[in-house]
């Protein structure tokens, strides 16, 4: 039968230490046994169940879960930790933040902001908050968000391009994030976003690239940037780029193979005399339109010009250009797999206005 022993008994032991393990807790009162013990977490008590007794002090070894979530809208969000620390701000960010309850708490939270916040960190916080809400509006992901906030906060810090909008700065850092991230967006995709002029973003965006450019080898250019330490201006968003974005919006039943006709297509029509120096986005459309008939999924040109947000005589105008190059653009060196031999056998078929 196994020893019992009370927390008061005192036992010393000889040699190195061991777990006995056939030495077990009993309640000195009740003896017995097996012992009714109940592990009190709240109070961090051992306490025999039958009399009450508390006979040891245990340690909660439990995880501590905490309700970060506002406290207004009632959402049970527990967490171990509080928010993860913005690494694009300055400072150890442990500020403490006093909430709307209670008499007087308005008051006591503007004074207490004031004195932790700093005119930098807000407008910091206002560009963050402003980039996040562009970049998704245009579903260009987290990587061109992060990109970019890093861009602005390199020029915030340096004191770069004083007098100019915080608006166009921020559409200037969301075009030069794209570009470096490999995430296709045209310029006119950019404008749409603010109410700044087309002339004001240009001049933003050129000097942000020289700027860049004379930052080049700081680590922060390669955070900002992710290609190595020097900045390297980009060239402008080809069609064959746009391609890949609205042949998805289309419906076709194989959209992959339809954009890597348009791609072959808006590749080569750079070849084009007639296409040279028409937008990007009016020659990807012409592209997808003529690529759904070699695909035999033809489209109109009222879904082709939705799809890419252009109007449909501008689609209709790059195409006729392209039809006029067909033996240019539809030759067996564009297409030379068997799996493209559809391709040239519906050259035919191709519409030609």
């Amino acid at each position: 039968m196994a020893t019992a022993f009370t927390p008061f008994e005192e036992s010393r032991a000889v040699g190195e230490f061991k777990e006995d393990l056939n030495r077990i807790l009993i309640c000195s009162d009740c003896r017995e046994d097996p012992p009714n013990l109940i592990e009190e977490y709240s109070s961090g008590d051992m306490v025999c169940g039958s009399c009450g007794l508390v006979l040891d002090r245990i340690i909660d070894t439990r995880s501590e879960w905490r309700t970060f979530s506002g406290d207004d809208n009632g959402n049970d969000d527990p967490s171990r930790v509080g928010d993860a620390p913005n690494l694009m701000i300055d400072g150890d960010q442990l500020q403490t933040a006093i909430a709307f309850d209670g008499k007087g708490a308005r008051n006591l939270a503007h004074l207490q902001n004031k004195v932790n916040q700093d005119k930098g960190t807000k407008a910091l916080m206002n560009a963050y908050r402003d980039i996040q809400a562009l970049t998704d509006s245009i579903n260009a992901g987290s990587q061109v968000g992060n990109t970019a906030k890093h861009i602005f906060k390199m020029v915030e810090d340096k004191k770069a391009l004083k007098g100019k909008s915080q608006e166009a700065i921020v559409a200037g850092c969301i075009f030069i994030a794209c570009r470096q991230t490999n995430v296709p967006r045209t310029f006119r995709e950019i404008y749409g976003l603010t109410k700044v002029s087309k002339k004001e973003i240009g001049r933003v965006f050129k000097q942000l690239e020289a700027f860049l450019q004379k930052m080049g080898g700081e680590d922060a250019v390669a955070k900002a940037t992710g290609y190595g330490q020097q900045y390297t201006g980009t060239a402008a968003t080809t069609a064959d780029e746009l391609c890949t974005r609205f042949c998805s919006q289309l419906g076709f039943p194989s959209p992959v193979y339809v954009e890597n006709i348009s791609r072959r297509l808006a590749a080569r029509a750079s070849e084009v005399s007639d296409l040279a120096g028409r937008s990007p986005l009016s020659i990807a459309a012409a592209c997808i339109y003529m690529a759904s008939y070699l695909a035999g999924h033809g489209r109109s040109y009222k879904q082709v010009s939705k799809a890419v947000d252009v109007s449909d005589g501008t689609v209709k105008t790059a195409y006729r250009f392209l039809y006029a190059a067909k033996d240019v653009v539809l030759t067996k060196e564009v297409f030379p797999e068997d799996s493209f031999a559809e391709v040239l056998a519906n050259a035919d078929k191709v519409p030609s206005s």
